[in-house]
């Protein structure tokens, strides 16, 4: 499964890589397309934010360096569940912006359009399985449960240990009360 996965993450990675590398080389030619998504996300984040430009052009480089960034990561095999998440997250305004089918009156470019969409529909269904990929361990929440199971049963175990340890030594108390009872009784007249 190793080899398997060294071989799919550069696959996978390859069209971010050299989409990003584009989108952050020559944001303006892919402006026209972006803008249907660009203006309405930047009307209702950017009033709210200065985190994200407002210029489209800025936008479209800034997921290009996100895709170019993100994909280098996948196809290292460095930090791949969250290089997938952060290219499933640009993959989809650069899907719905580059490739609208819906809107385009020829037959043949609707038909073309179409079979992009679907085709990052696909590859947004890869990077889900790769960003919830835990190389066959179990996940982090698995393992907090799992480690806090066991630091309870801990606690347990030597809350146990020490109750028996106080019973034990009240035990050996009542013992030598007693004990010094007697022998003051003997003494006594």
């Amino acid at each position: 499964m190793t080899v398997l996965r060294k071989l799919a993450r550069p696959l996978l990675a390859s069209m971010f890589v050299s989409g990003g590398y584009d989108a952050v080389r020559d944001p303006a030619r892919l402006v026209p397309a972006a803008e249907p998504v660009t203006d309405p996300v930047s009307a209702r984040v950017s009033p709210r934010t200065s985190l994200l430009p407002e210029d489209p052009e800025h936008l479209v480089r800034l997921n290009g360096a996100v895709q170019l960034g993100a994909g280098v990561l996948l196809a290292l095999g460095c930090a791949p569940r969250l290089a997938s998440a952060a290219l499933a997250a640009t993959l989809i305004p650069t899907t719905l912006a580059a490739h609208r089918y819906w809107t385009v009156e020829d037959p043949q470019e609707r038909a073309a359009q179409r079979i992009h969409f679907f085709k990052n529909a696909s590859m947004l269904g890869g990077l889900l399985i790769a960003a919830a990929d835990t190389h066959g361990k179990p996940s982090l929440a698995y393992r907090t449960r799992h480690a806090a199971g066991h630091a309870s049963d801990a606690v347990t175990h030597q809350a146990h240990a020490a109750a028996d340890r106080v019973g034990d030594v009240a035990g050996s108390a009542v013992g030598s009360v007693t004990d010094a009872v007697e022998a003051a009784r003997k003494r006594l007249p």
